[in-house]
């Protein structure tokens, strides 16, 4: 292959990846134009003071974000709370202290908890976390926001797992060595040297874990109870933003005000995924800025 034929490939490719970025660009904006349009709509209906303020979401009167934000956030926040100690554990685990055959079990089993569906873990949780929670609290079913923080966490552990263990993996085995060599012991080295240096790769995880906790839908929409009812407290039977526009969706009348209210739900749901990518990279930035 000569330079010219070489040349002329280098720049088809340079112009088809192009394309795929501005491609990929364009269909964000796109998106979020649809659902500000929509939102735009809806908001020449209901006042947006009423829409933020509001602690009630009854489509025929009411039209509150509160409750189900406060769902959204409540069951996001527990599932974090679950998910970040036991996965950054795992990931620690499986970089720094399995043996050869216990790692390749585990990454593999890892992979695979990723692959599996969320209606099927949603169903797991009505019928063995459900009868847990209400037999251990004595409530009168265990369709509430604890069950539903417990399976996100479930769902997100392989994310942060995944990332966070990729980014401990690259630590540099010539730091570890010289820390050794100083005296420290495994625990030390892991504690002073390879958490810090794997910290960008660990708060990208976390971030993503968290991404994934607040999109999901099936999995909370089955086993949180789905209650509109402003939460208490994990005991609670709650309704987040994305199981209400997945029930509501498909049954409300076109272009109406609860049509409308919808989609308003939906972009406030894009710009808190959009805040949480944005402060992941800026953490990751500032974290590798001063290393």
């Amino acid at each position: 292959m000569n330079n010219r034929l070489r040349v002329r490939i280098d720049k088809v490719f340079k112009v088809v990846f192009r394309i795929a970025g501005f491609a990929c660009i364009a269909i964000l904006v796109s998106i979020f134009m649809m659902l500000l349009y929509n939102t735009v709509a809806f908001f020449s209906q209901i006042k947006p003071l009423d829409f933020i303020t509001d602690t009630q979401w009854n489509p025929s009167r009411h039209f509150g974000l509160l409750p189900l934000l406060a769902s959204t956030l409540l069951v996001t926040l527990g599932a974090m709370a679950i998910a970040i100690p036991l996965g950054i554990g795992t990931a620690l685990f499986i970089s720094e202290y399995a043996t050869g055959f216990v790692k390749n079990m585990l990454k593999p089993a890892v992979e695979m908890l990723s692959a599996i569906p969320s209606v099927v873990i949603g169903f797991l949780g009505i019928v063995v976390i459900s009868p847990g929670i209400s037999n251990l609290f004595g409530l009168s079913n265990g369709l509430n926001a604890l069950n539903g923080a417990i399976l996100l966490a479930i769902m997100a552990l392989p994310t942060i797992i995944t990332v966070a263990e990729d980014a401990i993996h690259a630590v540099p085995m010539t730091v570890k060595e010289a820390s050794y060599g100083l005296g420290a012991t495994k625990w030390a080295t892991v504690k002073n040297i390879v958490l810090p240096a794997a910290y960008p790769g660990i708060i990208a995880a976390i971030m993503l874990g968290m991404g994934r906790a607040i999109g999901e839908t099936m999995t909370v929409l089955m086993a949180t109870g789905n209650s509109l009812a402003f939460p208490t407290g994990f005991f609670s039977s709650i309704r987040t933003i994305t199981a209400t526009i997945a029930i509501e969706m498909g049954e409300v009348p076109f272009q109406t005000t609860h049509y409308y209210g919808l989609f308003a739900l939906a972009l406030i749901l894009f710009l808190i995924t959009m805040a949480v990518n944005v402060l992941a990279e800026r953490m990751v930035n500032r974290i590798r800025k001063f290393q």
